[in-house]
């Protein structure tokens, strides 16, 4: 009996830690063209994920959304942002449920958000969204929200009622997240290196003002440093890493930037079409040390057919892509070989690692799209 509940306990642990994310949300004077920024680095079971735009009916926002493969009817979104600016991810928290409430009704975050894109325009209107949700919300996450205002907050929710972290108020007007909320029980929970990882990574671009979207995608979902160890593992650590609190893990499924509009000032309307030019959703989709990035904007033709869901299978093209790849730096597929990176299909003297290829062309989309906005502005 013993065993078969350290055995139960044991395989909790594991999946728990598999639905989990790394996140922050960047204020507009922390980035070098004065544009907030939402990131979150998703890890979930669900390694199969498009990108779908939604659009608009009876008066609702249309949107663009991260929605697992599956989700033919695009009923729950894990990331995504409006036509009026607005936008919004999660990650999971595992500290700050209070209640008795049974695990089939909860898990509705992707229900939630995919509400708050319908109606949402700003970061009061999402508050104002959970206060008149019925209760018990069927969630335990820390949501993230930016607007065209320049706002952004984390909300670490519950069944009941949630805590506001404003990024106005926040040191450096930077906030990161991982599967632990700042209110909640101490010393419960996940993610406390990786979010290390990530507020360490971040310090130096953060010193020069200079967060950019390529950072959170090209750095962070790219980087094998080990805050705890105080090592970069992708360099110098032998062919053979063991994947542990990473950033990137094997459960990491997307990297995804959104990146707002300067901020309006208060006394502005909000303007959709000015809007669908400004925001970008940076999208990488699979396995994000080995994921291209694609520029998606909320409008119908915004999102490239290869990030979209096959009509047949309901799998993103560039996904299929990406976790071809995977399969190469986790060759191992017995026993506990997903746990073993093999980091020369990352990194390598040669200079031909996935990374290594792939962060140049994707700095040059960035540079190149960037200008075709700014020709625009």
């Amino acid at each position: 009996m013993k065993r078969a509940i350290i055995y139960i306990y044991l395989t909790l642990q594991a999946v728990l830690q598999g639905v989990a994310c790394t996140s922050a949300i960047i204020g507009a004077d922390m980035n070098p063209y004065g544009r907030p920024l939402l990131w979150k680095n998703r890890d979930t079971s669900a390694f199969d994920n498009k990108i779908e735009y939604v659009e608009g009916k009876n008066g609702e926002f249309s949107f663009v959304g991260l929605y697992n493969a599956k989700d033919s009817l695009l009923q729950e979104v894990w990331m995504g942002m409006n036509d009026h600016g607005f936008a919004v991810m999660n990650t999971a928290s595992y500290n700050i449920k209070d209640d008795d409430v049974p695990q089939k009704e909860m898990d509705k975050e992707g229900l939630v958000m995919s509400r708050a894109l319908r109606v949402c325009r700003t970061v009061d209107d999402f508050a104002n969204l959970l206060d008149t949700l019925p209760r018990p919300m069927g969630v335990e996450a820390n949501f993230g929200a930016i607007d065209a205002y320049g706002n952004g907050a984390y909300f670490e929710t519950n069944n009941h009622s949630f805590t506001r972290f404003n990024i106005e108020d926040a040191p450096n007007h930077v906030l990161v997240r991982t599967n632990y909320s700042h209110s909640g029980r101490d010393n419960e929970g996940f993610g406390f290196i990786r979010e290390a990882n990530a507020e360490t990574l971040l310090e130096p671009y953060i010193a020069e003002k200079n967060v950019s979207p390529e950072v959170l995608t090209e750095v962070l979902s790219r980087s094998f440093f080990h805050s705890l160890l105080g090592k970069d593992f992708s360099r110098n650590e032998g062919r053979w890493v063991v994947d542990q609190d990473f950033i990137p893990r094997y459960t990491s499924t997307a990297t995804v930037v959104v990146e707002g509009c300067p901020p309006l000032s208060p006394e502005e309307t909000l303007n959709p079409e000015y809007l669908k030019e400004q925001y970008i959703m940076w999208t990488g989709l699979g396995y994000p040390p080995c994921a291209e990035i694609y520029p998606v904007w909320c409008s119908p033709e915004g999102v490239d057919p290869v990030l979209e869901g096959d009509p047949s299978t309901g799998r993103s093209p560039q996904c299929d892509t990406v976790l071809e790849r995977k399969a190469e730096v986790f060759p191992f597929t017995k026993g506990n070989g997903n746990k073993y990176i093999d980091m020369n299909r990352l990194f390598n003297e040669e200079g031909t690692g996935y990374v290594e290829q792939l962060v140049p062309k994707n700095l040059a989309t960035y540079q190149r799209v960037r200008k075709e906005r700014e020709g625009r502005d």
